[in-house]
């Protein structure tokens, strides 16, 4: 039975691509998901296998970042549409060219000193990604006493700089290269738990605390300069006992974001920590609980549910 070949495409999908500009001490942050998908003659890849006018998958991802080094990204819009007239005017076989863009938007975490004055020379390189996170509660009663946790999940925060990763253990496994300067990017869940657990004493303002400690974990990881990521979960936590009495442990778990240099010498560009491979998995998982003093752990090791 004669068969007809039918509308067709093919492309890379999700392309992460992260570009940082750095204007002095302020830094900007594009984060995309950029996915091609391109048609035109192709009916011979189909028919009879022949590659001859296809642009390997691979072009198309490596054209994303050295195009976010060369042209920016002012916008989605424009970025893609720099991406659909190379690909539809470079190649005779394509002739039509879809670029779909996910934006992630990130709002700067402004620091005490940096909403002071915002055009000083104050670093500006932390970003908490815009409307993400869930706030999440768990309340226990035995008809005595009250024990109250309370945290939240899917915070995702970025510094694109004050971060450094080196003197680790090596062995004959060991590959990865030390790093003076790199993108520190997490996605955090913590739990806190109230030191108030008696109807005798007045309870905490709840909506007042939980913006305040959020507020001081943000703080905290923007204004600390990075060794590892255990140092920055420890600051947080520890801020969080520092400033707020009500609470009595702190227990975070921080998943490292991996965000690679990619490499763009092939293409005679430099790439001088402006655009960056966003990696989901594998992900280190950096997991500790922060107590006051003289109290005991009560909140789980696992914080998949609080």
């Amino acid at each position: 039975m004669p068969t007809i070949l039918g509308q067709n495409q093919y492309g890379k999908a999700e392309n992460r691509v992260v570009r940082i500009t750095r204007d002095g001490a302020t830094h900007h942050i594009k984060d995309l998901n950029v996915s091609v998908a391109l048609s035109g003659d192709m009916d011979a890849v189909h028919h009879v296998g022949s590659n001859a006018r296809v642009l390997p998958t691979d072009t198309m991802k490596n054209t994303v970042y050295a195009f976010a080094k060369e042209h920016g990204i002012d916008s989605a819009e424009q970025f893609g549409i720099h991406l659909a007239r190379h690909f539809v005017t470079s190649q005779d076989s394509i002739h039509r060219a879809r670029v779909r863009i996910e934006e992630y938007a990130w709002d700067r975490i402004e620091t005490d000193s940096a909403a002071e004055d915002a055009c000083s020379d104050v670093p500006r390189h932390s970003f908490v990604r815009a409307g993400q996170e869930t706030r999440l509660t768990q309340i226990t009663f035995d008809g005595t006493s009250w024990e109250i946790v309370s945290g939240l999940t899917d915070l995702v925060v970025l510094n694109s700089t004050d971060s450094e990763f080196r003197g680790y253990v090596k062995d004959r496994y060991t590959t990865l290269p030390e790093a003076r300067d790199r993108v520190l990017a997490t996605r955090v869940s913590g739990r806190w738990r109230f030191a108030w657990s008696d109807d005798a004493e007045p309870a905490p303002d709840w909506e007042e605390s939980y913006a305040a400690t959020k507020g001081h974990l943000l703080r905290a990881f923007a204004e600390t300069y990075s060794l590892s990521l255990q140092q920055t979960l420890h600051r947080m936590g520890a801020r969080i006992i520092e400033h707020r009495d009500e609470i009595d442990e702190v227990r975070f778990s921080l998943p490292n974001q991996h965000h690679f240099l990619v490499d763009l010498t092939p293409f005679g560009l430099e790439n001088d920590n402006e655009v960056y491979l966003a990696a989901d998995r594998p992900y280190g998982l950096i997991e500790a609980t922060v107590l006051r003093d003289g109290r005991e752990a009560r909140i789980p090791a696992d914080l998949t549910h609080p």
